[in-house]
Parts: structure tokens; sequence; C-alpha cells
């Protein structure tokens, strides 16, 4: 029987690849995404913070009695250094032309890489537990990050493992510093933990009076004491810790938004930068709190 003629043998038979890059590279940015924008006008952005003197029972005056004055206390003046997040592209001029599989122009399909990318880094460094950097003429300026500012409301979790006691005395401290939090920002692998504490089994969310009650088991929601905490999974935040924080309390102040340069020309091949400038403005600190040295 004579051998026909296959595909081993023949030549110029045309390529299959499919008209789709498939990338699941994530680019969800679950901090960055939520908090509000604002606008930068410096180098160093600065601002006020300030609180009420304490509570106390005993404020009653003799009928009559002449007025006494106290002390007054300033603001507090902070501020975050504005970081520069960059990414360049550099493409020859053929390769922008030739056929390809998955995109048209390769300049539009790097750049839209470029900017993907600067944003996940920026998630990475707003989270970080990066310390603020003046920067000099030869190293680069950097923003504090999220970690280094939570001082006032803390649970030092010494090593071991996430518990809702911890989470509970977390969002105790920040509601007895005025705070409201809203988020608890977790690692996935601490999003699982948190679907396990007791208090979602055993709490109750109220639906609208439409819908039957339901039990929440995925822990979306936790309902504490003070308040309901969307969960939140955030690939880039560290592992060793846990945010409870209130969204409205940050933002992310940009001295300039995210800006695409085509650079001087020096051969036949295009050249771009993707920049931003922006720092993280942390409101007031005492709003939220942090849950560190956790595995």
């Amino acid at each position: 029987m004579a051998v026909p003629f296959q595909t081993y043998d023949a030549v110029g038979n045309r390529e299959d690849l499919t008209d789709i890059i498939y990338d699941i590279s994530p680019t969800d940015t679950p901090f960055i995404s939520t908090v509000g924008k604002s606008k930068a006008k410096a180098t160093y952005h600065e601002w006020q913070t300030d609180n009420l003197a304490d509570a106390t029972a005993d404020n009653a005056v003799v009928e009559g009695a002449d007025a006494t004055f106290a002390d007054l206390a300033p603001t507090t003046r902070v501020g975050n250094y504005t970081q520069i997040l960059r990414k360049t592209v550099t493409v020859s001029n053929t390769q922008d032309v030739v056929d390809k599989a998955g995109r048209n122009r390769e300049t539009a399909y790097q750049l839209t890489k470029a900017s993907k990318e600067i944003k996940r880094d920026l998630e990475m460094t707003a989270l970080s537990n990066n310390v603020a950097d003046a920067g000099s003429d030869a190293t680069p300026r950097k923003m504090a990050g999220i970690q280094t500012w939570l001082t006032t409301n803390t649970v030092d979790g010494a090593g071991g493992a996430f518990t809702e006691d911890m989470l509970k005395d977390a969002v105790k401290q920040a509601f007895e510093s005025g705070g409201t939090p809203t988020m608890l920002l977790v690692t996935p692998t601490q999003k699982q933990v948190v679907s396990e504490f007791t208090g979602i089994a055993g709490q109750r969310y109220m639906a609208p009076k439409s819908s039957p009650t339901t039990i929440i088991g995925a822990a979306d929601i936790y309902l504490s004491d003070f308040g309901a905490l969307s969960v939140v999974p955030d690939r880039f935040l560290t592992p060793e810790c846990a945010l409870v924080i209130d969204p409205s309390m940050y933002s992310m102040a940009y001295l300039r938004p995210f800006t695409q340069q085509e650079l001087a020309k020096t051969g036949d091949s295009t050249k771009h930068m993707m920049l931003t400038e922006v720092t993280l403005q942390v409101k007031n600190e005492a709003s939220s709190a942090i849950i560190s040295n956790i595995v």
C-alpha cells in the first residue's frame, strides 16, 4: 500500500495561530481602585490632622463662675513624598507594520501592557511597608506605604495564625479611636482563613425585606460588633499582615497623572515612556488598624 502524501512532507501549509493572546496576569488593584484620587502640587504632599479633647463626665462649672481657658493644641502637619513610576517601550518600525497575530500595532500593545504593569506596581507600593525617602540627585524619591503609617491601632500576631480575636481587637481599636472601617484587606491565603471564622457562619446578614434573611457563608461580608466589613483579597499585599481600613480616609494624590511620551528618535524604531508621579495620602491613620506578623 502506497504511503499517502502527508502533512509531514508538505511545504507551504499555513500555520494555525489563534488571533488572541492569553494573559492571566492579575490586573485587579482593589486598594488604589477603591480609595479616592486627589491632586498633589509639590513633591512633598502635606495635609493636617486634628482630634478633639478626650470626653469627660465632669464638665460642670459653678453657677456664675468666671470663664477659664485651656491651652489649645495645634493641628498635626504630616506629608508623604511623590514617587515616579515608569516603564519604557522601544519597538522597531518593521515590527510595527508586519502582519501579527493577536494585535495590530506592537507599540500600542506594549504600551497597554506597560500601563497595567505600572498600576500593579502602584498597588504594591501603596500597600507596602516602604518608608518615606526624600531622595537625592542620585536616588529616587519613595512614598511611605500604608503599613508604615498605621501606628495607633495595631495587633501583633507574634508569628502565629490569623485569628478572629485578632480581627475583633483591631476593629475595636479603630472604632475607639473614632474610625468607621468598612474594608478588611487580606492576602488570598488569609481570605480563606477569614472564611472559616465562626462569626461569619453564625451571623445573619440583613437582606432586603422582599427576600428572606440568609446566612453568609463565603465571608465576603464580615459583620463585626462595630459594622460590616467587606473582606477583599489583594494579591499584592505582603503576606504577613491584614488591614482594617476606611477607604474614605485615603487617596492617591497625583502630581502627574498617567502620561505617555514619545521619546527622541535615534534610529529605525520608536521609543515611548509611560509614567506617573503620585503619593499615598493617609488622611488620618487612627481611622484604621493593622494586624501584623501573622502567617
